[in-house]
């Protein structure tokens, strides 16, 4: 008995040394691989260590998903709207995500027996949909930060080139200085320029990363300066400006649609809650709308009415300037 735990003792042991041994060499040789790569300037990494340039990421890691999604038209629209919520998905998993809660939707409905089929694809589809609205909501949120960010950024800017910094000097000083995600961005397109890409492509490339109007005034001016020439401090002062007084026009604007949009909810909660209370007050009363096949047609029509009204009254109180 004591020879066997011995061996295995002996066994383990060696085991042990061996696996350490192999950790050893791996770490060695990683690490020199390392110090034999060039290193990336600093400037090239945010303040989390996470390289801002990367390259283009792929549509699918599935090669047969990769190709039908490039041939719809949807795909870049998508690939656009995940890199302006900043997200680091790619366009293979989110329609692969999208399909999969559909599918699970209809699976669950299909268990109701009274559903009609069109209804039963209808609201597979909307359930499928949720996960593209919550990448829409997070970009909306993410740009209307920017533009908030935007006319303080440009004032900074305008302060650094008063001070004598170059354009390049008081990007970068004010990508630094400005918080996330609008300093993301700056840096990034610093970055990009700092290691060789003319500053009209990187500012393009700015503009096309993130799609608000105050970027693509930004860009257009200092593009039109470096052509035309001129002082470009104080065109930045008056672009921040007309921004900020912009952004009180925006505001009054969404404060006074705050009701319109509340009222919206409400008109939209309100079916559904007097259907609820009734359910629990008298269950009978509303039987006809599940036993009747007329009452089947009225009740999914009620409900695709519903979500078509909730819709329609949030672009009529989504205002543009």
């Amino acid at each position: 008995m004591a020879f066997v735990v011995l061996v295995f003792l002996s066994t383990f042991g060696f085991g042990l040394l061996a696996v350490w041994l192999a950790r050893t060499l791996i770490e060695r040789s990683s690490a020199q691989e390392e110090e034999a790569e060039p290193q990336s300037p600093a400037f090239a990494y945010d303040d989390a260590g996470d390289p801002l340039l990367l390259r283009e990421a792929e549509i699918s890691s599935i090669s047969i998903w990769a190709r039908v999604l490039e041939r719809l038209n949807v795909t870049q629209r998508m690939k656009d709207t995940l890199s302006q919520a900043d997200l680091g998905w790619s366009v293979g998993r989110l329609t692969l995500a999208m399909l999969f809660i559909s599918a699970m939707v209809a699976a669950l409905l299909n268990k109701i027996s009274w559903l009609p089929f069109w209804a039963l694809l209808a609201l597979a589809g909307l359930a499928g949909l949720t996960p593209y609205f919550h990448i829409r909501k997070r970009r909306n949120r993410r740009l209307l930060l920017i533009e908030e960010q935007m006319p303080e950024a440009l004032e900074s800017m305008a302060r650094a080139l008063r001070a004598g910094h170059p354009f390049a000097a008081a990007l970068d000083t004010v990508a630094g200085q400005t918080p996330h995600p609008l300093g993301r961005e700056m840096r990034k397109t610093f970055a990009e320029g700092a290691l060789g890409m003319p500053w009209a492509q990187a500012l393009e490339n700015l503009a096309k990363r993130v799609s608000v109007q105050e970027i693509a005034l930004f860009t257009t001016a200092v593009q039109v300066q470096s052509r035309a020439g001129g002082n470009l401090s104080e065109v930045l002062d008056k672009l921040a400006e007309s921004m900020r007084e912009a952004e009180a026009i925006k505001g009054e604007v969404r404060s006074l649609s705050a009701q319109g949009r509340f009222a919206g909810r409400i008109l939209t909660a309100l079916p559904i809650a007097i259907a609820g209370i009734l359910l629990y007050v008298n269950p009978t009363f509303l039987l006809p709308l599940i036993t009747d096949p007329v009452g089947k047609i009225l009740l999914i029509s009620s409900g695709l009415g519903i979500i078509a009204s909730h819709l329609i009254i949030r672009k009529l109180v989504d205002i543009h300037l």
